[in-house]
């Protein structure tokens, strides 16, 4: 796994969005699954029909 360098006010971001003991690996994990949800939503918002 490669070796991610973060500054203090992006690890006191990170920190403010954690819940419990959640890892910061956890964390990332559903960060990522949010953002690519979000894509395929915006990917997708042009392919409805409009009965005008």
């Amino acid at each position: 796994m490669p070796e991610v360098h973060l500054d203090a006010e992006t690890v006191e971001k990170l920190d403010g969005l954690r819940r419990d003991d959640e890892s910061y690996d956890e964390l990332i994990n559903e960060l990522i699954n949010i953002y690519e949800a979000g894509e395929r939503t915006l990917a997708h918002g042009g392919d409805h029909v409009s009965s005008e």
